[in-house]
């Protein structure tokens, strides 16, 4: 098993320095984006700023007084790709059989978790937990989920995922879906089902934090504080639509609170009403800090 104390042993030095777009005006908020497999921040990053949400508007304008951070993954040995070496937050197997190879995972997973946290922290440090929005597309959707369902510090203000999936989905939603039944014939436990659900799904998050060989502390289940918008191209031929929908699912499962969108016409990749679709949940959910944010715009 991995190191108990990953924060402090995973090898965060082989990230690149992220990509890191000051705000328009005074900085208020911070945003943590995620690429996608096999890209990098330079890429991916600048143009998800510049698409247009409007006549008006841009993604990045609508929040003028956010700093972007676009991190790039580590260099890893893709399994899949005949041990090729790309830019991967962690490895995985073929998407069409998301429950195979599932040991590829972990290592990635618990390193990127490690380094997504202190991005967070450090952000957090500058602009408050409440201030804060974590995302990602694809792998990097993935790989920002598992990095707010393990994240033990202040709930942030949202988080959101583009065209991904849930890592250790099915593994947790069993966990979720099959509590202990403790009821007996007598009735004695009845009207309890509201604790063996939210140990059952603490169960779940300590089962994801072993299986990456996070710290063993009790989860602080905070993730479920956190509103979450996920989108999804219907005709999405790499992460199919399917792998988004179980994503939402066990996340609701979870605790979380999840707005869910999917798009037709469009494959792996986000699109303008996509993310005006994002800027107006994230106005709706961040109680008032970047609905103000974007009043004063």
């Amino acid at each position: 098993m991995a190191s108990a104390n990953p924060e402090k042993t995973s090898r965060t030095s082989s990230y690149p320095d992220p990509l890191i777009v000051e705000p328009l005006q005074a900085h208020k908020h911070t945003f943590i984006i995620l690429h996608g497999r096999g890209s990098n921040a330079t890429t991916f990053g600048p143009p998800l700023l510049n698409t247009r949400i409007s006549e008006t508007q841009t993604f990045q304008s609508s929040f003028p007084h956010a700093q972007f951070i676009f991190p790039t993954a580590s260099k890893r040995r893709a399994q899949i790709y005949n041990r090729s070496v790309i830019n991967q937050w962690f490895d995985n197997w073929s998407l069409e059989t998301p429950n195979e190879r599932t040991d590829l995972q972990a290592e990635g997973l618990r390193e990127t978790s490690a380094y997504v946290h202190s991005l967070l922290r450090s952000a957090i440090d500058q602009v408050g937990a409440e201030n804060v929005v974590l995302g990602g597309l694809s792998q990097g959707c993935a790989a920002a989920l598992i990095s707010l369902l393990t994240w033990n510090g202040e709930p942030i203000a949202a988080g959101f995922g583009m065209c991904g999936w849930l890592p250790f989905r099915m593994q947790m939603e069993g966990i979720v879906d099959s509590p202990e039944d403790g009821g007996g014939d007598d009735g004695l436990f009845e009207g309890a089902g509201d604790a063996v659900e939210k140990d059952a799904s603490s169960q779940a998050i300590a089962f994801l934090q072993e299986e990456l060989g996070l710290s063993a502390e009790d989860p602080s289940m905070s993730f479920r504080r956190v509103p979450l918008f996920m989108g999804h191209g219907v005709q999405d031929g790499k992460v199919p639509i399917s792998l988004g929908r179980e994503a939402v699912s066990c996340l609701k499962h979870l605790g979380t609170s999840v707005e869910w969108q999917a798009y037709e016409g469009l494959g792996h990749w986000y699109s303008d009403l996509m993310l005006s679709h994002l800027v107006d949940t994230l106005k709706e959910t961040t109680g008032g800090n970047i609905r103000k944010d974007i009043a004063d715009s």
